[in-house]
């Protein structure tokens, strides 16, 4: 292994490449085909008083005396939130609002309707039921580990549900770290602990807290996300996601708790939002239909696993741009992942102006995250890729992991810095054709089977002093 190699013939084609982008990089900030302003909460139709105290929700008994009457709704507001969305028309929202010293609302898995939006008002919290019968596809289906596809339902389906919304200043709590509620009493386990026992096989049979499928046009509006059982929001098969002014806060040592995943879906901006979790904090995916279409910009990610694409992305993802990110202390920050039985062609993809700290892996582009076994079937190649004015703290290992000699990585790095020294970041590429510029970059990379068009070059980009906020 020794420094790639510099590549003549290619330096007349990457400057002219490098040329372009720059003349065209104003017309390519966004790439939702849509014209995304700040949502506007609709009139309630109806408005909940919460009749439950936080203390009372937490403690597990209301749904243990619900489980021992046999019923997994007595004393829960399952059926009454359900029956308010499903009287409420179009273009109105259910309320969901404190009340003096109760503030909680307990439910089970509950579906939205078309042009109805959840609206849950400041020191108000909807805490999902911990019973996993409740959402259990066939009875003993969830709350173990099993080789199962799927065995819960989420908390909250938004299934055919066009034009519909979350929305408020208060929280949806998903109880992800407390103790399951089986046969009546306080399980051993929480979902969480699902995750860490599936590590050595199979699969967390744990819902998810926002699952949307065939539905497009839905919005995330000033809501709080704290402890999905599993991932907080899935968007799939759909043409239309705005997340607008979103926390999503849950533990770092919570296993596959990812914040926003899209899936087969289009026409997505993710904007002025801040999430941490205990896996991708944004994952854009490509298993069953193309991902293309998104804006991510004006953001705060903390730890999780970053700005992600994959890893399955077997049908392709194209047309992301993710401008003005910071990522303070994430395991991952700019990521790419995918594997021979799960890639696919990843194209035209842009970051700008990202600042990066206290990260492993600041830069991470590989083909080969998981063993493929026999599915070498669908081969990963990542194409047109663009950093500039990306710039690291902290250190860390940068990976540019192209699968083979076919299937590159092609990316241009448009000023990417380490703000403090070089020397503490470990570049390595292989399978890669880097082009260098017209920004400044002042890493050096090692590796196999590369190319670097252009050279290292001296010069300053803006600090990172007013990125890094605290999560509020």
């Amino acid at each position: 292994m020794g420094r790639v190699q510099r590549s003549p013939f290619r330096r007349t084609i990457a400057t002219s490449l490098a040329a372009a982008f720059a003349l065209a990089a104003p017309h390519l900030v966004s790439q939702d085909t849509r014209t995304v302003k700040e949502p506007v909460i609709p009139p309630a139709c109806v408005t909940l008083q919460a009749v439950l105290t936080a203390a009372s929700v937490t403690s597990g008994q209301l749904e243990a005396r619900a489980d021992a009457a046999g019923s997994d709704r007595a004393g829960l507001d399952t059926t009454r939130i359900q029956q308010a969305l499903d009287g409420c028309g179009k273009g109105h929202a259910v309320e969901l609002a404190p009340n003096g010293p109760n503030t909680a609302f307990l439910t089970g898995p509950i579906a939205l309707r078309p042009g109805v939006t959840l609206l849950v008002d400041k020191g108000a919290t909807l805490y999902g039921a911990r019973n996993p019968e409740s959402y259990a596809l066939v009875p003993g289906g969830c709350g173990l580990v099993n080789d199962a596809s799927s065995g819960c339902k989420p908390l909250i389906a938004v299934k055919n549900a066009t034009g519909s919304g979350i929305m408020g200043d208060g929280a949806i709590d998903g109880q992800g770290g407390a103790a399951m509620v089986v046969d009546g009493k306080l399980a051993a386990k929480s979902w969480w602990d699902l995750a860490e026992d599936a590590r050595t096989g199979g699969r967390q049979q744990a819902p998810r807290m926002i699952d949307t499928d065939l539905s497009d046009d839905f919005t995330l509006y000033r809501i709080t996300l704290r402890n999905a059982p599993s991932l907080h929001v899935a968007f799939h098969r759909g043409d239309g996601f705005t997340v607008w002014g979103v926390r999503i806060d849950t533990p770092r040592t919570a296993r596959n708790t990812d914040g926003i995943d899209s899936e087969q879906a289009k026409n997505i901006t993710i904007t002025r939002s801040w999430i941490r979790t205990g896996d991708d904090d944004i994952a854009i995916k490509a298993s069953d239909g193309s991902t293309t279409g998104v804006t991510i910009a004006h953001n705060h990610f903390y730890w999780g696993h970053g700005m992600s694409i994959g890893s399955e992305t077997n049908f392709g993802v194209s047309q992301i741009r993710v401008q003005d990110l910071s990522l303070d202390g994430p395991d991952y920050g700019i990521r790419i992942h995918s594997s021979a039985g799960h890639g696919g062609p990843v194209e035209d993809v842009v970051y700008s102006d990202v600042c990066i700290r206290d990260s492993k892996n600041p830069i991470d582009f590989d083909t080969a995250y998981s063993f493929p076994g026999k599915e070498i079937i669908a081969l990963p190649e990542y194409q047109d890729i663009a950093l500039r004015n990306v710039r690291l703290l902290g250190g860390g290992r940068i990976q540019l992991n192209g699968f083979d000699k076919t299937h590159r990585i092609d990316v241009t790095l448009d000023g990417v810095l380490a703000l403090d020294r070089p020397v503490l970041y470990r570049a390595q590429a292989l399978h890669t054709d880097i082009t260098f510029g017209p920004g400044p970059v002042n890493l050096v990379f090692t590796g196999d089977d590369s190319t670097v068009t252009g050279k290292e070059a001296k010069g300053a980009l803006p600090d990172c002093t007013a990125k890094f906020v605290p999560f509020p």
